[in-house]
């Protein structure tokens, strides 16, 4: 089966065309980073909004993990069959995946923003607006970035569902292979997904060291230490 692998990879038609390996790869991509965006819109100011305020923040949540509940695939599918159109049903479908992830990322970082600190900026005249931007986001963003981490790492996942309603991505690989009974393109198109998700990753761990303030890192390492 490796021997059948690597010469499935080291295929030339498989790296070119409409159906090669980097064109599969871009769509794949574009319908986790189209899907992600809209989450944030949605997710990322719902989420300060509770969680600076208090307000329904656990209601909010309890549901946003409810829905987490629902199965990506059939969702897809039933809104295929509502709308009959493949992108849409798709985007939706992956967009309600990426949403409770980020919610509860940004809502628990800004509950878990030490009120000392917050007490004290309000005690220099720091209006609302400013104590979250300049006090309470910065703190948070580890589990605000964490939320964003594992909602891409979930959609990487299941962006596949794409292929089950004629739409590419790396889940065409998974489909057509499983079709013609071609194993090594079935696991092709899984390796290629955990390699995606993998590099994804660690991109995300790069961009949670450069984004986060050395002086929230250095405390999140202090309490791993008292702990």
């Amino acid at each position: 089966m490796i021997t059948d692998l690597v010469r499935w990879f080291g295929d030339p038609a498989h790296w070119s065309g409409p159906d090669g390996i980097p064109q599969r790869l871009l769509e794949h991509l574009g319908y986790t980073a189209l899907s992600l965006v809209i989450a944030l819109v949605i997710a990322v100011p719902l989420g300060l909004f509770v969680g600076h305020t208090g307000r329904g923040g656990v209601a909010l949540v309890s549901a946003g993990n409810a829905i987490r509940a629902l199965p990506t695939l059939g969702l897809v599918t039933f809104l295929f069959l509502l709308f009959t159109e493949s992108v849409t049903s798709t985007i939706i479908g992956l967009v309600v995946l990426a949403v409770p992830p980020i919610l509860a990322g940004t809502y628990a970082g800004l509950q878990a923003t030490d009120h000392g600190v917050v007490d004290a900026a309000e005690g220099v005249g720091m209006t609302g607006w400013q104590r979250l931007w300049q006090v309470e986001v910065p703190i948070s963003l580890p589990l605000v970035l964490g939320g964003i981490r594992n909602a891409v790492l979930q959609l990487v996942a299941t962006a596949a569902v794409a292929a089950y309603v004629g739409l590419g991505g790396l889940g065409r690989f998974l489909l057509d292979g499983l079709a013609i009974l071609d194993y090594p393109e079935v696991i092709a198109g899984a390796l290629l997904t955990t390699l995606l998700a993998v590099a994804l990753d660690l991109l995300f761990a790069l961009l949670n060291r450069a984004l986060v303030p050395r002086g929230v890192r250095l405390a999140a390492a202090v309490k791993k230490v008292a702990a």
